[in-house]
């Protein structure tokens, strides 16, 4: 982009970065579109609006767009406030909190379901004492006979058909 030095400036003229430029010559670096007076410039160069940000810019973690205004910094990422909720239910965070997993913002049940630590008794988040029986996890008062709900022990039970059994319903049911 080099100031028109063979036509006269005679009629409109564009004045930008200490030089006069026919309209027409006056160019986005970028996508060779007339900028006009509305242009930012960087290293000496002009571009509009558009290039400049999607160029420039810091992107949202997100969306991947540019960030313009507000934004929220978290995850060593800046985020658009409408892009930074739950990765898989799509939820606002209530007072800011969120639970992080591979780089990502969750809310504390997708969090918990992405990790493998819901109750499968419950679906609740199980944040202290577990018991992992048939491949899956329970609070301990969730981890009940499948016939009379009384709280089993992890290795006293029976199991028929992915339902764990107390020994006396399992002997009243299968034997």
């Amino acid at each position: 982009m080099t100031p028109s030095t063979d036509r006269p400036l005679l009629s409109q003229v564009v004045t930008a970065m200490g030089r006069t430029w026919h309209p027409e010559h006056f160019v986005c670096t970028h996508c060779q579109e007339e900028i006009g007076s509305r242009f930012h410039e960087k290293d000496g160069k002009a571009f509009c609006r558009k290039d400049y940000f999607d160029m420039f810019a810091p992107k949202c973690g997100g969306c991947s767009r540019a960030i313009l205004e507000n934004y929220i910094s978290a995850l060593n990422a800046l985020w658009h406030p409408e892009c930074f909720v739950c990765r898989e239910c799509f939820t606002p965070f209530v007072n800011g909190s969120f639970f992080e997993h591979d780089g990502q913002p969750y809310c504390e049940s997708h969090y918990h379901e992405r990790r493998g630590s819901l109750c499968s008794g419950c679906q609740k988040p199980i944040t202290g004492r577990c018991i992992t029986a048939m491949g899956r996890k329970f609070h301990p008062e969730h981890f009940v006979c499948a016939f009379c709900l009384k709280q089993l022990n992890k290795g006293t039970f029976k199991e028929q058909n992915d339902k764990p059994y107390c020994q006396t319903c399992f002997i009243k049911l299968f034997s």
